[in-house]
This record gives structure tokens, C-alpha cells and sequence, in this order.
């Protein structure tokens, strides 16, 4: 029997081939009571499962293929980080000690405990991080329950192989990575789990968040993957298989002529430069933007730097860090966001305190304004790096000119300390801040003149302007990028910058998407930062864009109200 599930579509293209499904341990495990002559022994059966899961994690950091993105080595050492952090690898033992009880279960309250932390964080990226917990748990479960990880496929090894999962970890798919699977599909995850940003980093179409198709897809069964739709299809009829090997075959072929555009110059039909830049996380990024044809870094993620460790990154290990990207680039524009954390993205190292609402409360700059010697640093870091080429600083989350007057006290302080101590910066670092509070694009005439260049940050600005958590599953149908106030608000923006001579982009997701590139072309947008992967196709509807011949139809677009409508619209600006 045929049927159609749907998920969250994270990377790209066709695939076809048979079910293979992976098994994890179960998280439900049995509790039972034991004697206290028997508590040291327990310990003991819990400290040797940490050890050995332990000692696979680092075998497999070690034998990393040199073919396998940077992603993995980077996804290890966090599991490596979680398993070795005292709040994993210790406190079952005072609840082994103080409740009598199996390490099995010891081990499962605990993790209850970090989900329930991990739950009350606003920021989708870092709540994801609860399933990294979760898988390294479930690998010191496999040990001390001795179990072994899934075998591959009993049959006929000349099909091609979908992976099928609960939900995958770094080290799971590095495990699969030699055996060349087509794609791979969870139930678990999202746009920003690390299952999504290792297909991506890949090129493996997936989908994620099917909810229950682990457990009712059976092995060996024969699927169609729609990566771009967020669509699988079990047991196709020849109809439907027949006009998915067409897809496929024409999904390929474009991904050969996209590959082609890397150096081609990112200029519309009437002859108008459009500059395509790269997000990034960390220097590890840097080769994926180089084949992606990115004319330089767009944001550069710096609160990453702190994430997963005990201690927050000196100035030199931040210089360094950035000193790398910008070297890597070779005078190609770098856009450094200053710390983008706080109470919605709490960091071990960081005391931010705890609110009810953690999207309103102190985060980003108001954050770093609050700690002056941690933002001084920081800036300091990046001043320094400023000698070596193009860098800019962003600033998160500005809603006011006070805010932007208290960081260019602090960037003022830190360049007269730096030319005290002889170390040389650029002395004229262009500052800008980033739009996405609604206050800031409404008000844009209080800050624009203190800056020297601005950036929208769409998701943020979506997810304010209208009151909804996007990774909120009651709510995200909510969640609109082309709602008329955002569109309104982006407009209003880009106009107002061009006006007062100041550089704007856009460095959301809407930038990625290529149904609005058009739409944000129309609208004035000449410089976006994105995803890398997604820099050939945005590139391709460039090429392919007569800028002049769709303003009157965005103009109409704005002057719409109704959804539908809207819709419609930008339909008919795509393929007009």
C-alpha cells in the first residue's frame, strides 16, 4: 500500500531506494532497587559504560575520512564535551549513591533533568541541543545494556539505501558516512539540528520531524525522498515512481549547472551587481564558502565560540578565531555579530539569570552592555583582527541610539587601550547594527545616522512583529515571512538605507530563499548573506532577473493585503 508522509524539509533533491532502518537504545528503561553492599559495584558498571562510550566517541574523532565535512569533527567534540561534563558523567552516581537505585534509571533522571533546562531556552538552534543529550545518553545506554549499533542491510546491496531513524547523532552518521546512502529521514529534528545541518553540510536530501516513521516504515521498503517538498513517499506505485526518476534525473542535472556558476559574477539582465555573502559558525566554515562562491562572510556567528565549554574564550582565542576567517577570505568583506546570547541562550559559562519570557529579556547587546569587561574583550578581539582586512562589527538586537551609544563608548575605551599597548587595528572599524526588533525598522531615522551600515535579521523581525515562536509547533502554521507588515517593514528598511547612503542586507532566511529572491531584488535588497549551500540557486535567479521589468509588480505586491493575493503575486513574479 502507497502512502505519503509529511516532515520538515532541511536539505534539498530526490532520492530513491530502499528502507534501512536504524535502531537506537530506548530511553525507556526498567528501574530497580539494589542493596547497599551492591552500590560500589553499580558505580563502578556506570563509570566503565562512560569509559567505553567514552573511548568510541574519541576512535571515531580519530578516524575521521578526509572527505567528511568539518561539521563532524566539531559535532563529536561536543558529544565528547557532554559526556565528559560533570552533570552527566558524575551526578548519577550521588543518585546510584542516595537512592539505591540501578545506573540504567540514575542516568535517565538525570537526563530529565537536562531536557527540562534545555526546554526553557527561546533560541530553536540551542534547544535542538537537547537531542545531543539525548544521543549521549542513549550510547551509554547501548553499553551498559550491552547492545551493539544497527547492522547494515541484509538485502540486496545494489539498491540504493535511505537511512530511517528516531533521530540521528554526529557520530551515528559518521558510522554511516563510507556506506552511501541516498538520504536519510527522522523522526526527530529540525531546520537547525545538527541531523539538518550535516545533510546539508552532505548534500543529502532529507527530511525531518516525520514524528512516526521509524515505526511505521518496515525495512527494505521502497522510498521516494522529497527533500525539497519535506515529502516521503513509501511503497510508490509506477505512476508516481515513474515521475519522481524524471525529478530526480532533472534535480541532478541542475545541481551540475549550479555547480558551474561558482565564479560567474552575480549580475541581473540589466546589468546590476547584486554581492551574495556567506553565515558562518566558525573557521571551519571558510572551505565551504570558498566553494560556494560567496564574495565574502555576511555574519559571522560568534557566540559559538562560547558554547559547549566551562570557560568563556579569552581575547587571544577569539582573535585567533577571526584572524583565520579573515585571512582564509583575502580581502573579501567579513561581518563579525558581536556575542548574540542571554537569557534565551544561556551558556555554562555566562551567568544570565532566569526569566519567564527569555526572547524579552537580556540577551544580545543588552546582555554584553550589562557585562562591559566581557563585551571590551570581545571588541578588542575584533579590533585586533580588523589589521588583516575587511572586517566589520555587527551589533544584535539594537532597538535604541542610547544602546548604540553605550557600545560605541565601550569600542572607543577599547581602541585607546589597544594604542597604549602599540597593538594596531583599524582605527575607522566600520559599526552597524542588526534590525529585527520592531522598534529599530520603525525608528530607523534614531539610529541610522551613528552607524555606518545596517542588517535585517528576518527571522528575529518575523518572529517579534508578529508575536510567534516559530519553532513552537501550535504557532509555526503562524509564522509568515511575507506577511504584509513584515514586508512593509523590510521595504521601508531597505528604502530609508539607500536614501541616507548606507549599506543594508539582509541576513535572515529569507535571504536564502529563492522564491523571495525576486521579491527583496524588487524591493532594492543589492546584498545578501545565506547559507552557503543555498548561494548557487539565489546566484541563478540573479542571472535570470531583469530588476527594472519587476518593480511595478512588487509595488503591487506591497500595496496587497490580502494572503492569498500575495501569494499569488509572488507566484507570478517567479514565473512571469
Amino acid at each position: 500500500m502507497s502512502y505519503t508522509i509529511h516532515g520538515i524539509a532541511v536539505s534539498n533533491g530526490i532520492a530513491i531506494g530502499r528502507a534501512h532502518l536504524f535502531s537506537h537504545t530506548s530511553i525507556e528503561v526498567t528501574h530497580y532497587s539494589i542493596n547497599e553492599d551492591q552500590i560500589e559495584q553499580e558505580i563502578e558498571r556506570f563509570k566503565d559504560a562512560i569509559h567505553e562510550a567514552r573511548s568510541e566517541l574519541e576512535t571515531l574523532q580519530s578516524n575521521i575520512p578526509e572527505n567528511a565535512p568539518t561539521e563532524f569533527s566539531a559535532f563529536l567534540q561536543l558529544h565528547l564535551m557532554i559526556l565528559n561534563d560533570g552533570t552527566l558523567s558524575n551526578e548519577p552516581i550521588g543518585l546510584i549513591k542516595h537512592q539505591q537505585c540501578n545506573a540504567e534509571w540514575a542516568l535517565r533522571l538525570q537526563m530529565d533533568q537536562l531536557i527540562e533546562q534545555f526546554q526553557l531556552i527561546e533560541d530553536p538552534y540551542l534547544r535542538e541541543r537537547q537531542a545531543d543529550v539525548v544521543q549521549v545518553v542513549e550510547r551509554i545506554l547501548k553499553v551498559l545494556l550491552g547492545k551493539k549499533s544497527a547492522a547494515m542491510p541484509t538485502w540486496d546491496q545494489g539498491e540504493e539505501i535511505i537511512l530511517v531513524a528516531h533521530d540521528l547523532g554526529p557520530a551515528d552518521m559518521l558510522v554511516f558516512k563510507n556506506q552511501a546512502f541516498q538520504a536519510f529521514i527522522t523522526d526527530m529534528g529540525g531546520a537547525t539540528s545538527h541531523t539538518a545541518i550535516l545533510a546539508r553540510g552532505l548534500s543529502i536530501p532529507s527530511v525531518v520531524a516525520l514524528h512516526h516513521a521509524w515505526h511505521i516504515i518496515k525495512e527494505g521498503e521502497l522510498l521516494i525522498i522529497d527533500g525539497t517538498c519535506g515529502v516521503v513517499i513509501v511503497n510508490p506505485d509506477e505512476t508516481v515512481l515513474t515521475e519522481y526518476r524524471v525529478k530526480q534525473e532533472q534535480w541532478n542535472e541542475q545541481k551540475k549547472k549550479l555547480k558551474k556558476l561558482r565564479l560567474t559574477p552575480a549580475k541581473s539582465l540589466d546589468n546590476q551587481d547584486i554581492l551574495l555573502l556567506a553565515n558562518i559558525e566558525s573557521p571551519q566554515d571558510m572551505d565551504t564558502v570558498k566553494k560556494s562562491g560567496a564574495l565574502g562572510v555576511g555574519l559571522y556567528r560568534t557566540e559559538f565560540l562560547f558554547m559547549n565549554r566551562t570557560s568563556a574564550p579569552g581575547e587571544e582565542e577569539q582573535f585567533k578565531a577571526y584572524r583565520k576567517v579573515v585571512e582564509s577570505i583575502k580581502g573579501q568583506p567579513v561581518i563579525i555579530r558581536t556575542l548574540d546570547i542571554g537569557a534565551d541562550k544561556p551558556i555554562e559559562s555566562l551567568s544570565t539569570g532566569h526569566t519567564l519570557n527569555p526572547a524579552l529579556g537580556l540577551r544580545a547587546v543588552r546582555y554584553c552592555l550589562s557585562e562591559p569587561h566581557l563585551f571590551k574583550i570581545q571588541l578588542r578581539a575584533i579590533l585586533r583582527a580588523s589589521q588583516f582586512g575587511d572586517v566589520h562589527c555587527l551589533i544584535p538586537m539594537i532597538s535604541s541610539n542610547h544602546e548604540i551609544k553605550q557600545t560605541m563608548a565601550i569600542i572607543n575605551q577599547a581602541k585607546k587601550e589597544l594604542s597604549e599597548e602599540g597593538i594596531a587595528f583599524n582605527p575607522h572599524l566600520p559599526i552597524g547594527a542588526m534590525i529585527e526588533v520592531p522598534a529599530a525598522a520603525l525608528a530607523l531615522p534614531l539610529i541610522l545616522d551613528q552607524l555606518d551600515f545596517i542588517s535585517i535579521g528576518t527571522n528575529d523581525l518575523i518572529q517579534y512583529t508578529l508575536a510567534i515562536d516559530r519553532s513552537d509547533d501550535s504557532v509555526a502554521h503562524l509564522y509568515n515571512p511575507v506577511h504584509p507588515a513584515i514586508l512593509t517593514l523590510i521595504a521601508n528598511t531597505i528604502n530609508y538605507a539607500h536614501r541616507n547612503n548606507k549599506p543594508v542586507a539582509v541576513c535572515g532566511e529569507m535571504a536564502g530563499d529563492p522564491q523571495l529572491t525576486r521579491l527583496l531584488l524588487g524591493m532594492g535588497l543589492r546584498e545578501f548573506s545565506m547559507h552557503p549551500a543555498h548561494i548557487p540557486e539565489v546566484k541563478q535567479i540573479i542571472l535570470n532577473t531583469d530588476i527594472e521589468n519587476i518593480r511595478k509588480l512588487t509595488k503591487k505586491i506591497l500595496k496587497t493585503y490580502d494572503f492569498q493575493r500575495i501569494n499569488e503575486l509572488i507566484n507570478q513574479l517567479n514565473h512571469g
